[in-house]
């Protein structure tokens, strides 16, 4: 059991060290080659991580300043709200446990 638990803690460092490679200013970007709309959608995925990450680094961010604009804004904006799959154009209804007949 003990050795689950290491080993799950393992794979979430080594997790959120990958999804971090590809982090805002990080130099990736400049403003000849721009960060683009997938770009936008990853950086916003992934902006809890690069806050905390920018906490110790301060070339680290989470927003990229070399971008193409609007799309990267989008991109950006449409991962906040959503997460990993939260945004929902049409909901469901939630079924009454106590129907009344």
């Amino acid at each position: 059991m003990k050795n689950k638990k290491i080993l799950l803690i393992g794979l979430l460092i080594i997790l959120m060290v990958l999804l971090t490679a590809c982090a805002p200013g990080d130099g990736a970007n400049s403003v000849e080659h721009p960060a683009g709309f997938f770009s936008g959608v990853w950086h916003g995925w992934i902006a809890p991580v690069t806050l905390v990450i920018s906490l110790f680094n301060r070339h680290i961010s989470i927003y990229e300043v070399n971008n193409v604009g609007f799309w990267y804004n989008f991109g950006y904006y449409m991962a906040i709200i959503s997460g990993f799959g939260g945004l929902a154009l049409s909901r469901k209804r939630r079924k009454s446990c106590n129907k009344q007949d």
